[in-house]
This record gives C-alpha cells, structure tokens and sequence, in this order.
C-alpha cells in the first residue's frame, strides 16, 4: 500500500507510544489493534521486516483524514492569498501611480529646460517642487507573505522615475549655468569676438557655443586654491578627430548616410523582412547586446582563470536580449535616453548575472574599467543615431550589425533551426553525466525556444561542451 508523504504526519501522530508485543511481532494492528488473522500487515518502519505494522483499513482512513485537512490548509491558504492580494492590489497601483506622476513632472521639467521659452527662475521653482514631490515619496510598500516577494514593476518604475530625475536635473542645471553666465556678460561681450558671432548677436550663448577646452577646468579650480595634477595629453579619438576636421554642415550630416538603403539589401540577403518592426527590433536587440556587451573587452575577461563561463556568457546575453529589446521599444516613445537603462545593467559590476549564476563583474581579477566605457560608447553611438537620423535608423543600423555577426543567435529567426538541430543531436547522446535540467527533452527544447537561460548556467555550459549551441 503506498502511503502519500503528507499523511505520514497523521499516521504517525496515532502510534501507540508503548506498543504491545503482538503489534512488534506484526500480529495485531498497531492502530486499531485487532488481529491480522489473514489480512496483509502493512510495515510502518522503520524497515519493512521490523517496527510496527497497520491494517490497510486504518491507513485508508488516516490517508483520508490526511488529505481532507492538507485541503481544507490548501483551500485556506489560497483564500488567505487571495484576501491578501485583493489588499496588496490597491496599495501597490497606488504607490506606482505616485511613481509614474512624478516620473511624468520630471520628463516634464526636462523638456521644459530644454525648450527655452519657460523663464530660467521658473524652471529653478519648478526644478525644486520636482525635489520635493521626489523626496516625499513614500518608501515601496513591502508586500504580505501570501503575495510574491518579487515585484518588478516596483523596481522597474522606480529605476525609470531616478533616470528621468537625473534628465530632469542635468537639463535644468545646464539651462541655469549658460542663464547665469549670459547675466554676467557685459552689453558687448568680448566672448562674440572669439567665438565669431554674426554682427546682431544679442551675446547670449547656449552649449553648442562655448568650448572653454579640456584644461580651462583645472585652470579655473586653481583660481580657487584647489590645484590638481592634470591628465597627459592623449590623441584625440577619431569621433573627435573627424568632427574637428568637418565643415558646419558636415557635422549635421548623419554619421551613416543611406543606412535605410543599405540594410534594406543586408536584412533581405539574411532572411529578415526590414517592414516587420518586431523582427526588426528583435535582431536589433541582438545586435545591441552582441556590438556592446559581448564584444571587445569582455573577451578578455571571459579568458581570466576567475572569469565566467561560456554557460554564463550565454544566460546573461539573453537576459540583456530582453532588457536590450524593451529599452529599444520604450525609444520609440520616450526617446533614446532611456537606452541608459540597458547600459545600467549591461555594465553593473555588481550585479549577479542571470541563470542562478553567481558571477558578477566586481569579483574578476581583470580591470573592467574598459568594459564599462566600452558598453556605453556602444549604446550612445546608437542613441546618436536615433537623435539624428530617427528611431528607425537606430534600429536599422544594430540589426544589420546582428544579421552579419551573429545571424543564429537568440532572437534571430534562425534560431528556431538551430534549436531544431540541437535537439536531434541532443537525444542521440548519452545524458548520463548531463545535469538533471536536461532530462525532460520536451522543457529542454521549450526553454531553448523561449528563455535559454531558465535551463541554468550547468546546463548550458553542457550543451555548449557538446558543441550542440555553437
């Protein structure tokens, strides 16, 4: 007779606590304690030839009573979740509502910064309710147990209002500095002189105006006693090079002309339709992740006898695939800033990567100092162009980069066959030494479709020694 593990509890609770010698001797039920006469004895251990023995009526009863009360704990549990959540549903809509409304002002206050038409002293006032409605904000609500401890869209939120507030502040700060610097000028400023303003120029300048050059800042603090050694001159980089060697309208030209024509060709030749916007963004996702987090530096630490494996390498590129694809989304809307979100993450040092792996950056004994530049060279280049050439641009130009680089990794259309392939090859092989995430073909090749990364860094390490992934 098999006895279900949550009635063990039961039946183990209606042991006598002195049992006689019959019940030892597997003669009479240790529960109801009648003769077995030729009824079977079921062993109640500790092993099957030794302990105490019950008769299958007994046990059938206590297996009852056993579930009706693990159902009737289940029933309760779940409307104890239920009234829970039913609470929790209201304080967290409202706390996100404080957080969105705030994010909104700030986006606000940004734009109103950057406009020109809103009166500096305005935009000070205004700069310093945003702080105040920010700084009341009350701490996230922590949820009941019955609710999931988890909440992403607390975090999420949170992290977007903090990333509008620094727009919010940068933008006010720069329109307040040029504003105080524009008072202070004289009626005929001598700065129009070096900075060859047109006869009529009223002498207000803006940032696109004024470049004091990289040491006027240490000179200026030395004005104020603080002196600092300053960094050796380096050769310009060839961004700046280039801009420096360009006419005026050079410099407004896009820095990739006639990118909707060329990868047009490119993602036709490599099997992507260019007007299926969510192909488009998925292998522009892709590519993002691929041109600035996998590329480059991370080679080298990835080499590092403290570095990650390839199984890591693997989960965290496609949890940034899905950071990297609702960040080039949310640009459509809300503008390339919000990019900054995947650099956030892409280049958080700290940050456990994804697939249970616990690898994070600071623990590698290799600088990761270039990393962090390079990932967010990489995403401000993407973000320039989306400011300049247009959203579509921006995504044009990381999936053609994926298309040639990287045509069947995750997110590509590809993919479904790469999979396909792996998996035949994968129910050939000997599993033994394979790690229990494995076994289940059907999961395996679900979660290779749909999260990689849900199968665990062991996992895929495996499938990658196998050579099964590439």
């Amino acid at each position: 007779m098999h006895i279900p593990a949550y009635a063990h509890a039961m039946i183990r609770s209606e042991l006598p606590t002195v049992p006689t010698s019959r019940q030892v001797g597997a003669l009479d039920c240790c529960l109801c304690n009648k003769p077995f006469e030729d009824r079977l004895p079921v062993p109640l251990g500790p092993t099957p030839e030794s302990g105490l023995f019950g008769c299958h009526p007994c046990l059938a009863r206590l297996v009852a009573r056993a579930r009706r009360a693990r159902d009737a704990a289940l029933t309760h549990a779940a409307e104890r979740a239920q009234t829970d959540f039913a609470a929790w549903q209201p304080v967290r809509d409202r706390h996100l509502a404080r957080l969105d409304r705030v994010r909104q002002a700030a986006e606000a206050v940004a734009g109103l910064a950057r406009d020109g038409d809103t009166e500096p002293p305005l935009i000070a006032w205004l700069l310093v309710s945003l702080e105040s409605a920010y700084d009341w904000i009350p701490e996230a609500p922590e949820p009941p147990p019955a609710v999931e401890r988890e909440e992403p869209e607390l975090r999420d939120q949170a992290f977007r209002l903090d990333l509008a507030m620094i727009t919010a502040r940068e933008a006010v700060a720069e329109r307040l500095a040029y504003h105080l610097i524009n008072e202070a000028q004289p009626e005929e400023p001598e700065m129009c002189e070096e900075l060859e303003c047109p006869e009529g120029c009223s002498g207000c300048h803006d940032v696109s105006h004024i470049d004091c050059g990289p040491d006027t800042f240490f000179e200026d603090l030395a004005k104020h006693g603080i002196l600092m050694k300053q960094p050796e001159l380096e050769p310009p980089s060839p961004r700046t090079a280039a801009l420096a060697g360009k006419s005026e309208t050079d410099e407004k030209r896009s820095p990739l002309p006639d990118i909707e024509e060329q990868a047009l060709v490119v993602l036709t030749h490599f099997g992507i339709d260019a007007d299926d916007t969510e192909a488009v963004v998925s292998a522009a996702a892709v590519g993002l992740v691929d041109d600035a987090w996998r590329e480059g530096p991370l080679d080298v630490i990835h080499a590092a006898g403290d570095g990650p494996s390839d199984g890591e390498i693997f989960a965290q590129s496609v949890d940034l695939y899905r950071r990297a694809r609702a960040a080039l989304v949310a640009a459509r809307d809300e503008g390339p800033e919000v990019l900054l979100a995947f650099v956030a993450v892409a280049s958080d040092v700290d940050l456990p990567w994804a697939g249970g792996s616990r690898f994070a950056l600071r623990n590698v004994s290799e600088s990761v100092a270039e990393f962090v530049q390079h990932v967010d060279d990489r995403v401000w280049f993407t973000a320039e162009v989306m400011r300049e050439q247009g959203w579509r641009a921006g995504l044009l130009h990381r999936a053609t980069s994926a298309a040639f680089k990287t045509p069947t990794h995750f997110g590509m259309p590809s993919w479904s066959g790469v999979v396909a392939t792996a998996m035949e090859r994968l129910a050939a092989l000997d599993r033994s030494d394979a790690p229990e995430a494995l076994a289940d073909l059907a999961a395996v090749e679900a979660a290779l479709l749909e999260a990689p990364d849900r199968l665990g860094t062991d996992a895929l390490d495996w499938l990658i020694h196998e050579a099964l992934l590439g």
